[in-house]
């Protein structure tokens, strides 16, 4: 069965990127995991990501989608879609790009089989939840100054704030594909979203004793993420980064404490994060706090060298 695969500008089309959210919203409470990582659904709408995409529509209803950023791609088939080849379709025509599949399901498996791609990254979803959630958010025991950002900001100022967040994040993620090599640019895109909040950033300062000293250095942050699309709400542990100078003085586990403590403040009942199944002390270390697997994220791409993971 051929195709109509159309390569289209969405992000200067509101009438189609709400037809595509709206399929992607379909498609999420059919598989209970969506089919867009958050920077895809922010591409069909913000032209500055220079996102690329894909569509076939049928009758006016979109039917699938998929969209590259240059060096990873996505794509979904609305569930009354699948199984006629609309995804091998689009795969091709975002191959040899490395694609991602949310959940990782029977069907990008089947797809994946038929094109001889191979798993090169396999990111896992841990949550937490009740009991184990309280138990968990408990007072960070440190002896450094505990602030959220809208605290920081009133005491040392916005722009040393923000040097030192992006300082202690691009320390921390030097290695990582999208959480590294931020700016300040980049840095303000994160923070526009409706769901961020000054209040759930917290930061951990090294303030110096002496009040004549100069400013304080960020010894690590948590940015915590409230997810409000869904009744009720829950809590994501978004990004927590230790600044090159303080690793090694166990402050992973207080900045993991103060950023639980805060989302159980907010009514959270459940938590999630997300860390690199490959990150095995992190993900034991998780699974000691309480945290299970709740779902599994993998990149599929041409690599004849690539191993399975």
């Amino acid at each position: 069965m051929t195709f109509n695969v159309q390569n289209i500008s969405i992000s200067d089309n509101l009438e189609l990127a709400a037809a595509v959210e709206a399929a992607a919203a379909e498609t999420s409470k059919h598989d209970g995991i969506d089919p867009f990582s958050e920077q895809f659904l922010f591409g069909l709408r913000d032209a500055r990501l220079n996102h690329q995409h894909w569509i076939i529509e049928s009758a006016g209803k979109v039917e699938a989608v998929a969209a590259s950023d240059g060096s990873s791609a996505e794509l979904f088939v609305i569930p009354d879609a699948r199984q006629q080849g609309r995804g091998i379709a689009l795969l091709d025509a975002v191959l040899p790009t490395p694609v991602w599949a949310h959940g990782n399901f029977d069907g990008a498996q089947a797809l994946a089989q038929a094109k001889g791609l191979r798993i090169t990254r396999h990111l896992l979803v841990m949550a937490i939840e009740e009991d184990a959630l309280k138990a968990a958010a408990q007072k960070p025991q440190t002896e450094l100054v505990v602030a959220n950002y809208a605290q920081s900001v009133e005491r040392f100022g916005k722009e040393h704030v923000e040097k030192q967040w992006l300082k202690s994040n691009n320390q921390a993620f030097s290695w990582h594909p999208e959480q590294g090599g931020w700016d300040i640019e980049r840095l303000h895109r994160g923070m526009e979203p409706d769901w961020f909040d000054e209040e759930d950033v917290i930061f951990f300062w090294d303030v110096p004793a002496d009040s004549a000293q100069p400013l304080p250095e960020m010894a690590g942050f948590h940015w915590t993420k409230w997810h409000d699309e869904v009744s009720p709400g829950f809590g994501e542990v978004y990004v927590v980064g230790l600044s090159d100078d303080y690793r090694g003085r166990r402050l992973g586990g207080p900045l993991l404490n103060a950023g639980l403590q805060r989302m159980v403040e907010k009514g959270a009942t459940r938590v999630i994060l997300y860390v690199e199944a490959d990150n095995e002390p992190a993900v034991k270390a998780y699974e000691r706090l309480g945290f299970e697997i709740a779902e599994n994220h993998v990149v599929y791409e041409i690599s004849d060298m690539a191993e399975e993971i």
